[in-house]
């Protein structure tokens, strides 16, 4: 009689992997923050009255809170969590409706100087 080959083994259920949980549970089944989406360059920033001791909050965002004493992109606090964009965008939206993050938008494109007008100031040093 053969013995039964062993199985393969995933890396992904060791007990050190702790608890797999599917993105959507994190944001309670919403894919679109109450904000209007946030940028991936747009800086966060912990409010003063943020506390990431707070029981009400669920893990996810207060470690976001914690990141968030100093000014951090979306793409990096994504990065840090290990998290997808969109997910770590709602869980934003959620910090930012209750008034414990602000967020810095980076410049639009009709704000930065036209291309002419850099062109001048360029044209104007070479002169000097």
């Amino acid at each position: 009689m053969l013995a039964e080959p062993p199985r393969p083994h995933h890396e992904w259920l060791d007990d050190a992997a702790g608890p797999v949980v599917r993105p959507y549970t994190l944001t309670g089944g919403r894919v679109r923050s109450a904000a209007d989406g946030f940028d991936l360059v747009a800086f966060i920033l912990a409010g003063p009255q943020a506390n990431a001791a707070d029981p009400q909050l669920a893990p996810e965002h207060r470690r976001l809170v914690e990141l968030t004493h100093r000014p951090v992109p979306v793409a990096e606090l994504a990065a840090e969590l290990d998290l997808a964009v969109g997910v770590v965008r709602v869980l934003l939206g959620d910090l930012l409706a209750r008034g414990l993050i602000a967020v810095h938008e980076p410049l639009t494109a009709s704000s930065i100087p036209d291309d002419d007008i850099l062109k001048a100031v360029v044209s104007g040093l070479r002169a000097l």
